[in-house]
Formats: C-alpha cells, sequence, structure tokens
C-alpha cells in the first residue's frame, strides 16, 4: 500500500522558514516522481515543485524558485520542501505526490493518483 505521510507545517512569522517532509512507503522510491502541491484557502491545487530521486532532477515552477526548494534523501525514503522568505500568501495545506516516473517529473496534479493527506502552513503578518 502506498502511503505518503507529511510533516513539518505550522504557524510561521512574514520572513520566516519551515521545512517540510514526506515520508514515502509502499513503492520503490527511486523509480518515482514525487511532487509537493498546496491548496491555499479558496484557491485551486498549485503545484510546486517535483524531484526524481534516482538522479535527484528537480523542477519548480517559476514562483517558488530562490525561495523554495526540493529534495530528497533515499536512505530516509523522505522528500523535503525546504521554505525561506515565507509571506502570508504561503498560506496553505501542503501535499505531497508520488507517482511511476516516466521520464521526467511534473508538477500537473492530474499526473498523480498517490497523496499524502497533507500538512497545514499558516504565515502570520
Amino acid at each position: 500500500e502506498v502511503q505518503l505521510v507529511e510533516s513539518g507545517g505550522g504557524l510561521v512569522q512574514t520572513g520566516g522558514s519551515l521545512r517540510l517532509a514526506c515520508v514515502a512507503s509502499g513503492f520503490r522510491f527511486d523509480d518515482s516522481m514525487i511532487g509537493w502541491f498546496r491548496r491555499a484557502p479558496g484557491r485551486e491545487l498549485e503545484g510546486v515543485a517535483c524531484i526524481c530521486p534516482s538522479d535527484e532532477s528537480t523542477y519548480s515552477d517559476d514562483s517558488f524558485l530562490g525561495r523554495f526548494t526540493i529534495s530528497s534523501d533515499k536512505a530516509k525514503n523522505t522528500v523535503y520542501l525546504q521554505m525561506d522568505g515565507l509571506k502570508p500568501e504561503d498560506t496553505a495545506v501542503y501535499y505531497c505526490a508520488a507517482e511511476p516516473l516516466r521520464s521526467v517529473c511534473v508538477i500537473r496534479a492530474r499526473s498523480y493518483d498517490n497523496w499524502g493527506q497533507g500538512t497545514q502552513v499558516t504565515v502570520s503578518s
């Protein structure tokens, strides 16, 4: 059974940092792509970044470059999202998702069938 468990969310002030973790099990971590997505109140699901743990290649939406960094630890079957310079508009539920890798990772939600339960990030002004 595929399981994705997010952690690391919380309340932080503007300009602060958080590191989210997504622990994966039930599938071949090396053969997968794992993405981070978020859903802000009243908004649609938004792709943030993705990674292929096999070669640690990544892709991020341009709007997050320089602030958010995705990484993986194959020994722990874990993908991280380091978030720096947080803004109130980053307030959202953050989800990780996983899918077998086809060629390169993508941050298109419909490409993923396996999702975690989400972790709340709240940035106060």
